[in-house]
């Protein structure tokens, strides 16, 4: 199978960070597995903790979804915490589309009752929040702690040793042990480059000194498993994994003409009459 993966990162920008993904995504691709990385290459791809930026490289993620499925992917996977686009994504293709953050939260619904996350900084926080209200998991979260990593970018000089990284990685700790001290059982780093520092550091579970620790969820390989899953459960369900009865419906072919002269080759596996 094929699987696209679209991080909201522009690659020049965050050359370690995403090394440091490909590695992990190889080591945990099944047999048989193909992955490729997109990123950000038009507009962005270095600040989308702010919703306005966020919503300019959005145009660029809805475009790389239509080009996987043209080019014969399986499933695209949305690498990042805001799930930027999901919802209009899983509407414009006919193949599985998956989100980071509903996959953190509903795999770690699996894990444990309650969940903690640590966001990158206060504007993630909001956003984050509002995907857990979205998503109906509210009263599974125990707590959403904040590091204070304002320029996101900072985070690619975390994956080289040094004090950067031992800082970055302290925030975390600190406020993963936080989580757990208010009752979580799992922990979520909830922001896409974080969850893959953290694993890259080795750090598999969180917990004051002293006290039982909980698992720290690796959201992002998380997101490829769960990929490889959808994508056979697809071929078993005869293509028809995602409903097409209302949020994710498409327009009906005797309407497509019109929309694709004003829109353009959208929703290209519609056959016009």
């Amino acid at each position: 199978m094929r699987l696209w993966y679209q991080s909201l990162t522009r690659p020049n920008a965050w050359p370690a960070y995403n090394a440091a993904l490909r590695r992990m995504l190889t080591e945990a691709a099944d047999p048989g597995t193909e992955y490729e990385i997109g990123g950000i290459t038009q507009r962005g791809g270095v600040g989308d903790q702010y919703r306005s930026l966020e919503f300019i490289e959005t145009i660029e993620v809805l475009e790389n979804v239509a080009h996987a499925e043209a080019q014969g992917f399986d499933a695209v996977l949305l690498g990042n915490i805001a799930d930027p686009g999901l919802k209009p994504a899983r509407e414009l293709a006919t193949i599985p589309v998956l989100g980071l953050c509903e996959t953190a939260l509903f795999t770690a619904c699996q894990m444990g009752i309650s969940i903690g996350m640590v966001v990158a900084n206060d504007k993630h926080f909001n956003r984050v929040q509002e995907n857990i209200s979205i998503y109906g998991v509210q009263q599974r979260i125990a707590c959403i702690e904040r590091m204070k990593v304002d320029r996101l970018v900072d985070l690619d000089e975390a994956f080289r040793p040094g004090p950067v990284r031992q800082r970055i990685l302290d925030q975390f700790m600190e406020s993963a042990a936080e989580c757990v001290a208010k009752g979580a059982e799992v922990v979520i780093p909830a922001a896409g480059v974080v969850m893959v520092l953290v694993a890259d550091a080795g750090i598999h579970e969180a917990g004051p000194p002293g006290g039982p620790k909980a698992p720290v969820l690796n959201a992002a390989v998380a997101l490829l498993k769960q990929g490889e899953t959808v994508v056979k459960l697809n071929k078993l369900m005869g293509g028809r994994y995602v409903s097409r009865r209302g949020a994710y419906a498409q327009p009906p072919a005797g309407q497509i003409a019109e929309l694709r002269a004003h829109y353009g080759n959208i929703f290209p596996k519609v056959i016009a009459p």
